[in-house]
């Protein structure tokens, strides 16, 4: 009988087992954001992705946050400071780069002339 598990456990095991899919995940959930505000929902990433990586108790000493200041941090429904999110990356071995949306929507847009002629030939 296959044991069941929640989504989100599943989801941390996956992301723990492979850094280049979390990194997308995270930088998927920062998109994201971005379009729709909420914050909530960056903030459940981003515990997801801590928990893949570290953990809550190995994320709060590289930051030198107690386990429960960071706990309440990552469970806000405000959006962080910016130098706390840098701080939680940073330990996490990430960081916030900026790109042009230029670039972004060119690439949008090129992804979706492939698509187009490789569904008309």
């Amino acid at each position: 009988m296959k044991e069941l598990r929640k989504w989100r456990d599943y989801l941390i095991g996956q992301l723990a087992a492979n850094r280049g899919e979390a990194l997308d995940y995270i930088q998927f959930a920062l998109e994201e954001y971005q379009v729709d505000r909420d914050i909530a929902v960056f903030w459940l990433s981003l515990r997801t992705f801590v928990e893949s990586q570290c953990g809550i108790s190995e994320l709060a000493k590289r930051t030198h946050m107690s386990p429960d200041a960071l706990q309440k941090t990552l469970s806000s429904d405000k959006a962080p400071h910016l130098d706390t999110l840098c701080t939680i990356l940073n330990a996490l071995d990430c960081r916030l780069s900026v790109v042009p949306l230029e670039a972004e929507e060119t690439e949008l847009e090129s992804a979706a002339d492939v698509q187009s002629s490789s569904a008309a030939g």
